[in-house]
Formats: structure tokens, sequence, C-alpha cells
């Protein structure tokens, strides 16, 4: 339940911010938009074990040790970066003319971006869901860092925490523990896959 709380607000808040810096970068920056795109992308290449000090002192600062908000707070400092140059890519590949041409029958800008972008993107932004969850499911140093309480652990921190006493491995559990915290991505995967497929072949005019 605790990874599942974080890991819903995290995907939440990685779509609000990387869908619009996204289509911010893709279409109203000009040639600078590649350029803030890559050094957004160099950002998620920053190691956590480089951030994990600075960034636990602003969770002190702003009184959020063991809460598991101060991960919610802190994950998208990872999954951002990546999300929207993932993205920009997307939208990049959509013509222009499809928004043009919503425009002008009527649409503003941004009822445009809802109505045709969005749609059309879809393979991109599930694919943002599905690797922001599993990054939350398989982070491991913020959450050690920021949670102590055994109650408010997530399953990367968790399931060792728990499961590995010393030098003795409780290997029946530890498997099932595993198997259980891959079966929410394995079923958005399984579900899924026909739009991942669709939204690479099928093309913006269909």
């Amino acid at each position: 339940m605790n990874t599942a709380l974080v890991g819903g607000a995290v995907v939440a808040i990685t779509l609000v911010l990387a869908i619009l810096a996204g289509y911010s970068l893709a279409r109203l920056s000009g040639r600078w938009g590649e350029r803030m795109g890559i050094g957004i992308f160099l950002t998620y290449l920053v190691p956590p074990t480089l951030l994990f000090i600075p960034l636990s002192r602003v969770i002190a600062t702003l009184g959020l040790q063991d809460s598991l908000w101060s991960l919610v707070l802190v994950y998208p400092s990872f999954t951002v970066p990546f999300s929207t140059w993932l993205l920009m890519g997307f939208f990049k590949a959509i013509p222009k003319d499809l928004e043009e041409a919503a425009m002008i029958d009527g649409h503003s800008r941004f009822g445009a971006f809802v109505k045709i972008v969005i749609p059309i993107s879809f393979a991109g932004i599930l694919t943002v869901v599905i690797f922001s969850l599993t990054l939350v499911m398989q982070e491991f140093v913020y959450a050690l860092t920021f949670i102590t309480s055994s109650s408010s652990f997530t399953v990367s921190v968790g399931v060792p925490t728990f499961l590995v006493r010393g030098d003795v491995y409780f290997w029946g559990s530890l498997m099932a523990a595993c198997f259980i915290a891959s079966v929410p991505i394995a079923i958005l995967y399984n579900l899924f896959v026909d739009r991942f497929i669709a939204g690479f072949t099928v093309g913006a005019i269909k």
C-alpha cells in the first residue's frame, strides 16, 4: 500500500509536468527546445548517491522526515527529466498541420493539444506511466534514507529488511515478495501492449 500510494502520486505529478514541459519544448521554444531537452535529460544521469545528502537537508527543512510525502517530493526529480525528454520526441513526431487544422476549426492551442495531441501520444504517455511506476518500485537509496519507520517502508526497502536477517535469507518469502511486486507492472504491459503497437504504427492521419 505504501508503494502504491507513492507510485500513484509520483506518476500523477510526472505526467502533469512532463506532458506540459515536453510539449512546450517540442512546439513553443524554437531552436532552443532541443538543447533544453538535452539539458533536462542530462539531469536524469546524475546518480542518486550524489543527491540524497542535500535532498535529505531539504526534507528535514520541510519537516517531512519519516513520511511517504518525502518520497513523493523527491522521486519526480528523476522521473520528470527523462519523461520530459521522452515525450518531447513523441510530440515532435506529430505533424503540426493537425494542430493548425484544429485551431482553424475554432480550437485554442490548448484545446488542440488536449483533443488532438494527447490521444495521438497515448503510447508515449503510457510509457511514462510504466517507466515512473517501475522506478518508484525499484528505488532503494532515497527510500532507505528518508523512511525509518517499518510501517512506512516501500517494497524495495521492506522486502530485504524483513526477509533478510544477517546471513539468513528467507528465499521462499523473498521470491514470493518479488513476484508480487512485479505483478502490477506485468499486468500493465500485457493489458496495453496493443496500444503500444498501435501508437507506433497506426499513424496520426489514421
